[in-house]
C-alpha cells in the first residue's frame, strides 16, 4: 500500500472554496427547527428553494424530526430516500390478493384483507375506498369459519346489506382461478393498481398532513408497483416455461417479494416547488448554490465503526509505522467514505455552506462536533442569533447573512439537483 495512500485516508480535508457558517442547536429537534426556519428566511430574501439542499450523512434519524419542522415554518421536503416498496400500501394489496387466492377457503379476516388495503373497484364509483370503521362493521356482521370465495359470495347476501361488499366479493370471483396462467396475474392485478392509483391516492391526499409526505410515498409506490406487477407477469411466465415452478398464487407471491425487494437507484420523485434533503453520498455530481450539512457530529458523521483492531494499533497501521508498514489498512478506520462524502458536500456548494449540529443528547450527555470541521474556517452562529431565528419575531443570522447575495442582485437560473438522476 501506497504512503499517498495512506495519508488519504488520515490527512486534513480541503475546505469548500465558498465561505462557511456554522448553526450548533442545543438538541437534533431544536436543530431541525433551525433547518426549517433558515431555509425559509432564505427563500423570503428571494433564494429560490432549488437552489438548496439538505444532506445528511445518514437521514433516518433526520428524516421525522425535519418532517415535522417543514411542516411548522410552511416548507415542503422531498427525502430522495430508496422506497422500502414492501412497507406500502399498494405492495400490501397486491399481497393480500395473492395470499387470499391462494388460501381458497378463508376466514372473514382474510377476505376482507385487500380492502384494510384500500382496494377500490376498476370502474369508479362513489364510496371508495372503504374507511377502516366500516370494514370493521363488515367483519362483526360475516360469520365465522372458513369459505370459499364463491361461498363467500352467497353469505355475504343474507348478513349485509351494503352493495359494495357484494361488489368487491363479486369481482373477487371473476378474477379468482385456482393455477392462475400470467394472463390471469395481470388481470388481477393490474386493475387493482390502476384503481388504487385513481380513487384510494386522491383519497389518502385528502386526509394528510400538509407535507402530503403520506400522499408522496402512495404516489411513488404506485408507480413501483405498477412497474412490479408488470415484471412478476413476465418472470412468472418464465419460470412456468422452464419449470422452475408449477402455476400458483404462492409462487405470484413469492415471485412480487423477491422483485420488490431489488431496489433500483434513489431517484424516484421530484417536486420543484420542494426542498431536496439527500443522504451525502447521492451529492458528488451536484452543484448547487446553498448547501445545509446536519449532523456534523463526533458520533454520526463520520459513522463510529465496530472493530476488533485497538484504536491504537488502527492509527499506527495508518501511519505505516514500523513493521506495521505491510499492512494493508481498512478504509473505514480512517473514516474514508464518510470523509469522501463530506468533500463531495463541501464541493457542491457554489455560495455557501451552513454546517449545522446538536450539542447534546436526549439524555443531556455531551455531543463532541465533527472532527471533519476542524478543517473548515467557519463562523459560528450564537445562541442568542438561533433562538432570535425561530422566533416570532426571526431574523436570519448575520453569519447566515453574509452567504447570500447583496440585495438587489439576482442568482443564476436554479439549479437542476436532479441532473444525476
Amino acid at each position: 500500500m501506497t504512503h499517498a495512500y495512506r495519508t488519504a485516508l488520515t490527512s486534513e480535508l480541503e475546505p469548500p472554496s465558498c465561505p462557511v457558517a456554522e448553526l450548533p442547536a442545543p438538541t437534533r429537534r431544536k436543530e431541525a427547527r433551525a433547518v426549517m426556519a433558515t431555509i425559509r428566511e432564505i427563500r423570503d430574501r428571494g433564494v429560490d428553494i432549488r437552489d438548496i439542499v439538505v444532506v445528511a450523512r445518514d437521514l433516518a434519524p433526520y428524516e421525522q424530526p425535519l418532517t415535522r419542522a417543514a411542516i411548522q415554518y410552511g416548507v415542503t421536503p422531498v427525502f430522495w430516500t430508496q422506497l422500502r416498496v414492501t412497507r406500502t400500501e399498494p405492495f400490501a394489496l397486491i399481497a393480500a390478493l395473492c395470499t387470499l387466492f391462494a388460501d381458497g377457503d378463508v376466514a372473514a379476516t382474510s377476505l376482507l384483507a385487500p380492502l384494510t388495503q384500500r382496494w377500490a373497484p376498476p370502474t369508479e364509483a362513489a364510496g371508495w375506498p372503504l374507511g377502516q370503521s366500516t370494514i370493521h362493521s363488515l367483519l362483526e356482521a360475516l360469520p365465522s369459519g372458513r369459505r370459499s370465495i364463491a361461498e363467500w359470495a352467497e353469505t355475504v347476501q343474507t348478513h349485509t346489506t351494503d352493495e359494495r361488499l357484494t361488489t368487491y366479493c363479486d369481482w373477487l370471483q371473476a378474477k379468482f382461478e385456482p393455477e392462475p396462467t400470467p394472463d390471469t396475474v395481470e388481470a388481477a392485478l393490474t386493475p387493482a393498481i390502476a384503481a388504487y392509483r385513481e380513487m384510494s391516492v386522491p383519497a389518502r391526499q385528502q386526509a394528510d398532513a400538509p407535507a402530503l409526505m403520506a400522499t408522496e410515498t402512495a404516489a411513488r409506490a404506485t408507480v413501483r408497483v405498477t412497474r412490479l406487477v408488470e415484471q412478476v407477469t413476465h418472470k412468472y411466465d418464465e419460470w412456468l416455461a422452464d419449470g422452475t415452478v408449477s402455476r400458483s398464487w404462492d409462487a405470484v407471491r413469492e415471485l412480487c417479494e423477491l422483485l420488490a425487494t431489488q431496489r433500483p437507484g434513489r431517484r424516484e420523485h421530484s417536486n420543484a416547488r420542494a426542498i431536496d434533503i439527500m443522504e451525502a453520498n447521492d451529492v458528488w455530481a451536484l452543484s448547487v448554490p446553498y448547501i445545509i450539512a446536519v449532523g456534523a457530529t463526533a458520533a454520526e458523521w463520520p459513522a463510529q465503526t465496530d472493530s476488533v483492531v485497538p484504536s491504537e494499533l488502527q492509527e499506527a497501521v495508518l501511519s505505516g509505522a514500523g513493521a506495521t508498514d505491510i499492512v494493508a489498512p481498512r478504509t473505514a478506520w480512517g473514516d474514508g467514505r464518510d470523509r469522501d462524502h463530506f468533500a463531495d458536500a463541501m464541493r457542491a456548494a457554489e455560495r455557501g455552506v451552513i454546517m449545522t449540529r446538536f450539542t447534546q443528547t436526549g439524555d443531556g450527555d455531551d455531543v463532541q462536533p465533527s472532527p471533519f470541521l476542524a478543517s473548515l474556517d467557519m463562523e459560528t452562529v450564537s445562541g442568542q442569533a438561533r433562538t432570535q431565528l425561530v422566533s416570532t419575531t426571526p431574523q436570519l443570522p448575520p453569519e447566515i447573512a453574509a452567504l447570500l447575495p447583496p440585495s438587489g442582485e439576482s442568482d443564476p437560473a436554479p439549479s437542476e439537483t436532479a441532473d444525476n438522476e
